[in-house]
């Protein structure tokens, strides 16, 4: 099978896509924008061939880049696992004939309210929400369903951009940043309280096959907005056995159904509130964040292998292990400048050394990243356990014993 994917070299995780689906015996042709000249010698080695363009995003150049392969080679799968890529890749896959995630598909999985609309015409519970043009039709959405709401950019990721108001004061703030931010149409949404996770799956054929559950210990939001905070997120091993994961695995499969996913990585958001379980935002593309580096340690598998086995074989190979629950907990400085140092390192180590996967822990002098940059923006460090409450223990516990140093 002759497979495309789209920027192999970056991120560096990008390699590990290209390593599985070689390692099953497709022939990956990789499209990016890095120069082939600056790829290593094993990331070259498990393609047959790379093609550089300006930007994998452009969907032009995408798409005349896919139709020069194609006069060489039968292509038989165009693959993206990044979310700002995707669109571009279901645009390209439609011109060139390729079967996969369609663009309808693709657009209801990154454009929210739209997302929502659809979602909640399939029965499935979410967070009143609406897109909006105009600073009026964000107010008229507030009168009718209160405060607190969500802010965010229709298209993002994460909780890039994403500002809770709680107040006329606080909208009229966040509605002036945005417009100085040239973002535009934003989608606007019912503040939902309770507990945050996320639910993950490898569909083949528009039916799970793999699959597993994580809790974020503050919410995202919450997380990328306060410094003292050592948030952390806990993929369960208990997710075939505890109460509450049927409805979670139920909602999910609903969700792939509405949205006409077929064989793809997939990363839902859920949330558990005193109304009942609510559905967040999907993904049609792997978590990021390093998570399926933590379900491979947690579940003795290699999990880019079970991905690739499902693009090229359909199926997704050996069933996950769920014999440990694994996690990370983001370690920031206490101020933005430089690293300066760590205390509380070697009292962890001798605790809990033989439940840790790995850890990052950038040299005095490295600059510091901002809160917002994310989990694994400056220190962490990932842990695993057969207990899932042992495990969170431990990592709450590295949060208050590891300080990390700025100067």
């Amino acid at each position: 099978m002759n497979i495309i994917f789209v920027e192999p070299h970056f991120p560096s995780n990008q390699r590990e896509f290209v390593r599985a689906l070689a390692a099953v015996g497709a022939n990956v042709i990789g499209i990016g924008e890095t120069p082939g000249d600056y790829l290593d010698d094993e990331l070259r080695g498990w393609m047959s061939r790379y093609h550089q363009i300006g930007s994998v995003t452009d969907v032009a150049a995408l798409t005349d880049a896919v139709r020069w392969i194609q006069d060489q080679v039968w292509v038989d799968a165009l693959e993206a696992t990044i979310e700002a890529h995707t669109m571009a890749a279901a645009q390209a896959r439609e011109a060139t004939g390729i079967p996969g995630t369609s663009v309808h598909t693709t657009w209801l999985c990154r454009d929210k309210p739209s997302m929502k609309q659809a979602l909640r015409e399939a029965g499935v519970p979410t967070a009143a929400s609406t897109g909006a043009d105009s600073a009026d039709e964000v107010k008229d959405f507030a009168a009718r369903v209160g405060y607190p709401l969500i802010l965010k950019p229709r298209a993002g990721a994460g909780a890039a951009g994403t500002t809770r108001v709680d107040n006329d004061t606080d909208l009229d703030a966040a509605l002036a940043r945005y417009g100085a931010e040239g973002t535009g149409s934003i989608a606007v949404e019912e503040f939902i309280e309770g507990h945050e996770g996320f639910y993950d799956t490898i569909a083949v054929g528009g039916h799970v096959e793999m699959d597993f559950a994580c809790h974020y210990y503050p919410g995202v939001l919450e997380a990328m907005r306060t410094r003292w905070i050592s948030p952390m997120f806990v993929s369960t091993n208990r997710i075939d056995e505890a109460e509450g994961y049927g409805a979670v695995r139920e909602m999910g499969a609903r969700v792939i159904e509405a949205l006409g996913i077929g064989t793809s990585a997939t990363h839902m958001e859920w949330f558990a509130s005193p109304k009942g379980l609510r559905f967040s935002e999907i993904g049609a593309r792997p978590p990021g964040v390093g998570c399926w580096d933590l379900y491979s340690a947690g579940n003795d598998i290699d999990i880019y292998r079970s991905w690739a086995n499902a693009i090229v074989h359909g199926h997704t190979g050996d069933a996950p292990s769920r014999r440990y629950s694994s996690g990370i907990i983001a370690l920031r400085p206490d101020r933005d400048g430089q690293i300066g140092g760590y205390f509380g390192l070697d009292e962890i180590q001798g605790r809990y050394g033989q439940w840790v996967i790995d850890s990052h822990l950038p040299d005095p002098g490295t600059p510091t990243q901002p809160v917002e940059a994310g989990y694994m923006a400056n220190a962490w460090v990932r842990m695993r356990h057969p207990d899932y409450d042992v495990l969170r223990g431990m990592l709450d516990d590295v949060g208050k014993t590891v300080h990390v140093y700025a100067r």
